[in-house]
């Protein structure tokens, strides 16, 4: 009998799922691991060899750690949840002028609720994973008493919490991050002390796991083959004139502070500031043009606060390595928040995360859609 019950770990195969899975067992959990296949690359007509969390060799990493410690584990395909949930609405979001934050997605709505379903059947209370965050329940006296909160992780630097506004309370309630005390320097001392020296070398991938030759304009137009002839040919417009400066490749291969790769000589930088699917336009402007003070916020997801009944001032981040700016909140609608920021903003781009923060805890997120410049 364990000592603290049966835990399901999401195992990637990298270095700290794998730990965080290590250091459940040795605390006294019955670990059970799962390595969820999301993505089959060489269905989307990439050129690079598989990597990342859905390749063959991820997995075997993850079912090594396993073995070596003598636990089960399992993969779980989950890839028609996943083209449907998240590649879909990756997809969607470029057609529609947007850029999509497909990390969310996966977590909100695939890798948390295919995890507790699993779990569910296998009879673990628990779920795990290797996110560098914390979660805890309020104690303190006022509307957040009892609710399940994400915290930032101790290593500020591998901070993961901005990925975690969607996460249900349900959810974070069964949910367990051995991670969150630790620094990334320490997770690689410990799997060295251990012996697993495979996963001290291994490199880790930072692209999207379903585009790893990070080309995402190559990804759309395999994805939808009439797309290119659909959009090609609109028109560069300049924000502060209205003049039109040039033809451009199609509106969903540009994103909000793109400068580079524009195919477009001016004699001084521009970036693009907007994107107008209607008119099938690419607005760009100067450094200056991209900052703005306020933003739409949806589909809401708070945490520490069931709602938000009064102007609430907050650390608004609005893309994962922001900083981070001060900002007042008001919730106008059950399902928007109105974000005015203390100063500008630069690049606010639609379809991105909107994290808001009250000293390390998350009260919640949602999904920008649409940014502006108030008096």
């Amino acid at each position: 009998m364990s000592k603290h019950g049966r835990i399901l770990v999401a195992m990637s195969g990298g270095i700290d799922s794998s730990l965080a899975a290590v250091l459940l067992h040795e605390e006294g959990y019955e670990v059970i691991g799962m390595t969820m296949k999301t993505w089959d690359y060489a269905s989307s007509g990439g050129t690079k060899k598989e990597t990342g969390c859905c390749s063959l060799d991820s997995i075997n990493d993850a079912r090594n750690i396993a073995v070596s410690l003598g636990f089960p584990h399992y993969i779980l395909d989950i890839r028609n949840e996943f083209g449907d949930a998240v590649i879909d609405h990756f997809t969607g979001e470029y057609l529609d002028g947007r850029t999509p934050n497909p990390c969310v997605m996966c977590n909100t709505h695939i890798k948390w609720d295919a995890l507790l379903r699993r779990a569910d059947r296998l009879d673990c209370e628990h779920i795990a994973t290797g996110h560098y965050a914390h979660i805890r329940q309020d104690t303190t006296e006022g509307p957040s008493n009892g609710r399940y909160v994400i915290s930032k992780g101790v290593d500020t630097l591998k901070d993961q919490s901005y990925v975690l506004w969607g996460v249900s309370q349900e959810s974070l309630a069964r949910t367990i991050l051995p991670l969150g005390n630790l620094r990334k320097t320490e997770i690689r001392e410990m799997a060295t002390e251990r012996g697993f020296m495979e996963l001290v070398s291994k490199s880790e991938s930072y692209e999207i796991c379903f585009v790893p030759d990070n080309d995402y304009r190559g990804f759309l137009k395999r994805r939808v083959p009439t797309l290119e002839a659909e959009v090609a040919g609109g028109n560069f417009v300049m924000e502060s004139t209205g003049k039109v400066v040039g033809k451009h490749e199609g509106y969903p291969f540009y994103t909000i502070g793109q400068r580079k790769g524009l195919g477009i000589a001016l004699g001084h930088p521009v970036f693009v500031t907007e994107i107008r699917k209607e008119t099938n336009e690419v607005i760009l402007g100067l450094d200056k043009d991209l900052y703005r003070n306020g933003m739409l916020v949806s589909k809401l997801n708070l945490q520490k606060y069931p709602t938000i009944d009064a102007p609430l001032q907050t650390v608004t981040k609005v893309r994962y390595k922001d900083a981070g700016t001060p900002a007042t909140i008001m919730q106008t609608a059950p399902d928007k928040i109105e974000v005015h920021f203390d100063e500008g903003v630069s690049a606010i781009a639609p379809g991105q995360s909107a994290v808001f923060y009250e000293g390390n805890d998350v009260i919640g997120g949602g999904w920008i859609m649409k940014s502006f410049n108030q008096e």
